[in-house]
């Protein structure tokens, strides 16, 4: 199941229940109106750090958009439960996706970290920009190979390599050597 549709839907009753107009939203998250219309219409795949400026916006953290029912306890994702997914695009015109997220603390209330696993694309070099957003983030590379362009610097990682970084510097994670990769990747958002 594909949660994209549900990620529409979830930011345009937020914004809703906020009593914000498209507009509003888009001016809050220095967004294009546009940008706004066709997330909430599905008919756009968010790039993730549009999305956070939009968890920014409307005062949420970046899970609240994956979130079903809530659990004050511990949560535990089993590995056949890992079917709802989030796709993000690298957001650049011609292409589909780039990223599958499984969120593996989704009914995890009150949660300071986003924890998930990651299907990885290859990108273009030609194509994909950097990005950033507040916060840090924590990589650890399953299977494949990754490429993180991170500031003015390159770092190759293959299985049981992590990474540990600043989200403020700009920066754009890919598959290396045009094969798909999968991640763990745990990413805090300060609200």
């Amino acid at each position: 199941m594909n949660c994209n549709n549900f990620v529409g839907d979830k930011i345009k009753s937020l914004r809703e229940d906020k009593k914000m107009t498209r507009e509003e939203l888009a001016q809050h998250a220095g967004l294009n109106d546009e940008i706004i219309e066709k997330i909430e219409d599905n008919t756009d795949l968010p790039a993730l750090a549009i999305l956070l400026k939009i968890a920014r916006a409307l005062g949420v953290r970046l899970g609240t958009f994956l979130d079903g029912q809530e659990e004050l306890g511990p949560v535990v994702c089993r590995s056949e439960e890992q079917s709802s997914n989030l796709t993000f695009s690298t957001h650049v015109s011609g292409t589909r996706r780039h990223m599958d997220y499984y969120s593996l603390s989704g009914s995890k209330a009150n949660r300071h970290m986003e924890p998930f696993m990651i299907n990885i694309a290859p990108a273009d070099p030609e194509t994909y920009e950097l990005s950033s957003h507040e916060g840090e983030e924590f990589i650890y590379v399953m299977s494949g190979n990754i490429e993180i362009n991170y500031g003015n610097k390159t770092y190759r990682l293959t299985k049981g390599d992590s990474i540990y970084y600043d989200s403020i510097v700009p920066h754009h994670v890919h598959a290396d050597n045009c094969e798909d990769a999968q991640i763990l990747a745990v990413i805090h958002i300060p609200v």
